[in-house]
């Protein structure tokens, strides 16, 4: 531990963005281009990220909201699927996962997590299939796969479409395959405060071109594939030009306006030349933290690491595991001495859901206990060793005379 007094000049929070030189060198290049809508950087990313992530095709947009909702609606159009139609999500997780499905005039039928691993739980997911379930949504949460292997044959046996919500995690591989390369579909965010930070963003990832083709064309309002960027008129073939000409305004899907920039895209494609140093600071600062916080565990439930996965750390979760332990009050005591918190993802007890659902918390157990005990707290690049052992200190403060 230190040997003198450090104070944070800043609040330690949950998430960072480190903006370097090679972020502000291709903004600035964007920008110099005159070129803001779809073009080389966006072009770049979309191939950079597909291919780290195990796909053949990427498409970046405005959110990972936007993409979860465009990647659910897709799958809805081409399969043909009623207004009604039941998909599993998980009990926890960001309200943006079910909102989706809502938006989607679909019905979201949630299933309990696991107690470890805070993921979707596989042995419960069979008893919620009905003849009219059509996808899975697993999410991949705080950074870590969900049981991919179990959900996925539970999906082909069933003849399911999975629409992976890895909106936390990305770079890591449950079992040798990465995330957002088991299902049909994958979704990532960019936002502040994530992994890769582009401001905001998101992508969509998958091996089914025809898909692909339909997302893309999803985010620019439901244009007609012959024309997706500006580029794609660019031909000699005067027959070609024409087909292309007579179409190009034509819409045939409803879409949305969910296109991101060439900026956005820019400080996207620096990141991914980052991602190592991001990711392992992320890793490297929660191994740091749960080896610290190992004398508390009696009172604290420290994150785990599936068997087979890798786990990316895009926050650091913890529940109480004791009773005399109030997590509220141990929030507060981190806050004021300006240590973030978030609670843990709490879904079914959010306002707008009760109001939708009802009370669905005690068929949930699992859910419900880690809506009442789990918070998490930062382990990004951005935090520096003062800044970890000041985390780790101020916890020891809180517990110092639970331990006598």
């Amino acid at each position: 531990m230190r040997r003198k007094a450090y104070t944070p000049a800043r609040q330690l929070g949950v998430g960072d963005a480190t903006i370097g030189a090679l972020e502000k060198q291709f903004v600035a290049e964007a920008l110099d281009a005159g070129r803001l809508s779809y073009g080389r950087f966006t072009a770049e990313f979309e191939q950079e990220f597909a291919r780290l992530h195990g796909c053949r095709f990427a498409v970046f947009c405005n959110s990972g909201t936007s993409a979860l909702q465009v990647a659910l609606h897709a799958l809805k159009e081409r399969e043909g699927w009623a207004d009604g139609d039941e998909v599993i999500v998980p009990a926890l997780t960001f309200v943006a996962t079910v909102n989706i499905v809502v938006q989607n005039r679909l019905t979201p039928v949630f299933v309990d997590v696991e107690p470890d691993y805070y993921a979707l739980d596989p042995a419960l997911i069979e008893a919620k299939i009905t003849p009219r379930t059509r996808a899975i949504i697993p999410v991949h949460v705080f950074g870590q796969p969900a049981d991919m292997a179990a959900i996925t044959a539970l999906a082909r046996r069933h003849g399911l479409r999975i629409l992976e919500d890895s909106c936390e995690a990305m770079f890591v591989r449950y079992r040798s395959r990465p995330v957002g390369a088991w299902g049909d579909a994958g979704c990532f965010s960019t936002y502040v405060a994530h992994l890769l930070v582009t401001g905001v963003g998101g992508l969509m990832t998958t091996n089914d071109g025809d898909l692909a083709v339909l997302m893309r064309s999803l985010i620019n309002h439901g244009r007609d594939g012959i024309y997706l960027s500006m580029d794609a008129d660019r031909t000699t073939d005067p027959q070609r030009l024409f087909e292309i000409v007579s179409r190009r305004f034509a819409f045939i899907y409803m879409g949305y306006s969910y296109r991101a920039t060439e900026m956005e895209a820019a400080l996207g494609l620096a990141q991914l030349r980052r991602r190592e140093d991001i990711i392992g600071a992320h890793q490297r600062n929660a191994a740091a933290l749960t080896a610290g916080l190992e004398p508390f565990a009696a009172w604290l439930q420290l994150p785990a690491i599936r068997p087979g996965a890798e786990h990316a750390f895009m926050m650091y979760p913890i529940v109480i595991r004791d009773d005399t332990v109030s997590r509220d009050e141990l929030i507060r005591f981190l806050e004021e001495r300006q240590i973030e918190t978030r609670y843990m993802l709490p879904l079914l007890n959010q306002p707008i859901y009760r109001r939708l659902f009802g009370d669905l918390e005690p068929a949930y157990p699992v859910a419900r206990a880690i809506n009442a005990r789990g918070f998490y707290v930062g382990c990004h690049q951005g935090f520096t060793q003062e800044d970890l052992e000041y985390i780790l200190e101020t916890f020891e403060g809180f517990f110092r005379d639970r331990r006598r």
